[in-house]
């Protein structure tokens, strides 16, 4: 089993090393947990395009020692003034990707500077340094984008501007290749001198909203310079005497505080005959309760600026009482979820000082619309493409609009003080993994190393798939999953280690004030600390 990284002062985890090394280059240069985020932010945009990117959104949650508080930042971008159903007529839904799917302004760029103007101790200049110079010299190829590339190569052979960066010579790139983009390298560096404003009120947006009209998208330069993101006042649940917080609506970060507490009714851990790690009743009790929990989730998740969502009482204590009494400890629910989008990054830093952040990234599918906004280098992201053409849909297509969002970083804290950070990739899988490195944690008192390594799953309908699968690693014992298929539950086994369960990533802050970090072996990923 892989050891955690174990710092007494600082600690990086991001899914890919490359990025974990900004973040720590900052740290050394006397940045604070913040200057590091937005350089490991920033350097996934270039080093992992295949899930994250200029052209998308993110979430953040943070902890400043200054504030003593958890404060949540919304970096999702808003559908534009012309993106009505109407533009949609004769057509069944959004499609998921090319110009069309192209809804809503990213919202990235706006959170750096919104999280950095708040926080940050160091120039935009030098935080983007390193995804600059891994945009303009190239890096090695991980696996990962190569197994992404080669596996959405129509996708990215449709439009010349997409094919001319990611296929490169018209072919799939080999991995360790050298992988370079200089349209992307030119932006970053007008975003470097420029700033925010550059982005959308000046020569970025400008082209790419020129490069959009000419390609019969929606969005106009008014949308990119209205645009804006917000602090926000995270939610608040508990588990086990930790103070849960998450980040409100758009997004589903609810379903985070509400299976944890949906699971708190159950005795996890080993000891006094409690539920034993990887036990049938382990998996059973956890997919159950989720379902529980998504129920909800696809009932009233939209933008609360549109609809009135009840989160306060969905999250309440007695509510989730209430739904664990539902749960049939031998049986599976028929209960059903949505399909959403699965490729995201999560990362998250603490610095010496015990200041923290947890946030998450997403272009929403892999490579996202698949349209590279003309010579700028930045590939937009199809998360609009997910609201409904349905007028009675709670989350129906309606101009400056935010979707249903998956993205949810999320925190726990013990006695005042950060003690988890935590998160994965993988739209359905987010509360689902969350909910096992909580318990496991927790409940099991594994490291979070271990707790990212263990088998894992995720429930739900992926696109085009008809069926409510269970996935689960085949490290799981066949006996397990024997059972949970006797149960009910649609099992389907995967990899011993299977990118389809999500890039999980933690860290620990123990009484000792040691950092623990974990990284998934699923993916490129590494902690770094010291």
């Amino acid at each position: 089993m892989q050891q955690p990284m174990i710092g007494t002062k600082t600690m990086v985890v991001s899914p890919h090393y490359l990025a974990s090394a900004a973040g720590a280059r900052m740290l050394e240069r006397g940045g604070n947990a913040f200057d590091a985020a937005v350089a490991v932010s920033a350097c996934l945009a270039v080093v992992y395009p295949h899930m994250t990117g200029l052209g998308g959104d993110s979430f953040w949650l943070m902890y400043s020692q200054h504030d003593r508080a958890v404060r949540a930042y919304n970096a999702s971008g808003r559908s534009g003034y012309r993106a009505t159903r109407s533009f949609y007529a004769g057509e069944a839904a959004i499609p998921q990707r090319g110009v069309r799917s192209v809804v809503t302004v990213p919202g990235m760029v706006d959170g750096w500077d919104a999280v950095l103007r708040e926080y940050g101790t160091l120039p935009l200049a030098e935080v983007l340094a390193p995804a600059i110079g891994y945009a303009e010299h190239g890096f090695p190829l991980s696996r990962d984008q190569h197994r992404n590339t080669a596996e959405r190569l129509a996708v990215l052979a449709a439009l010349p501007e997409t094919a001319a960066v990611y296929l490169p010579g018209g072919a799939v790139p080999a991995q360790g290749a050298r992988f370079v983009q200089r349209d992307l390298a030119r932006t970053l560096r007008t975003l470097a001198g420029g700033g925010r404003d550059s982005f959308y009120k000046g020569e970025i947006g400008g082209r790419i909203a020129s490069f959009l009209a000419g390609e019969g998208g929606l969005l106009t330069p008014d949308d990119w310079a209205d645009h804006a993101g917000n602090w926000e006042v995270p939610l608040h649940g508990t588990y086990r005497g930790l103070d849960l917080y998450q980040v409100p609506p758009n997004s589903q970060g609810f379903t985070g505080i509400m299976t944890p507490q949906i699971l708190e009714n159950f005795n996890f851990g080993a000891q006094g005959g409690g539920i034993a790690h990887g036990s049938f009743d382990y998996y059973h009790l956890q997919v159950e309760a989720l379902k529980l929990a998504f129920q909800d989730r696809n009932r009233v998740l939209t933008d609360p600026a549109f609809a009135s969502i009840p989160v306060q009482e969905l999250i309440s204590k007695a509510y989730c009482d209430s739904l664990a009494a539902r749960i049939d400890p031998k049986r599976a629910s028929a209960l059903s979820s949505a399909p959403v989008g699965s490729d995201t990054a999560y990362a998250a830093v603490v610095d010496a000082a015990g200041n923290s952040v947890s946030f998450i990234q997403s272009l929403y599918f892999e490579f996202g619309s698949g349209v590279t906004a003309g010579d700028t280098g930045v590939l937009l992201q199809n998360r609009g493409s997910f609201f409904s053409l349905d007028p009675g849909h709670v989350n129906t297509l309606e101009p400056r609009k935010r979707t249903f969002h998956t993205l949810m970083p999320a925190m726990a804290m013990k006695a005042g003080e950060p003690y988890l950070l935590y998160g994965t990739q993988g739209g359905e899988g987010q509360p689902q993994t969350q909910s096992a490195l909580l318990t496991r944690i927790v409940d099991y008192r594994m490291d979070p190393q271990q707790a990212v390594s263990e088998p894992r799953w995720v429930w739900g309908r992926t696109w085009g798939a008809a069926t409510q699968e269970l996935k689960i690693e085949s490290r799981v014992p066949e006996a397990v999953r024997v059972a949970l298929a006797d149960a009910g539950h649609d099992v389907r086994t995967v990899g011993a280690y299977d990118g389809v369960v999500g890039h999980a990533h933690a860290i620990v802050i123990d009484e000792r004030g040691f950092r623990s970090g974990g990284t998934d072996p699923r993916c490129d990923g590494q902690a770094i600390g010291w």
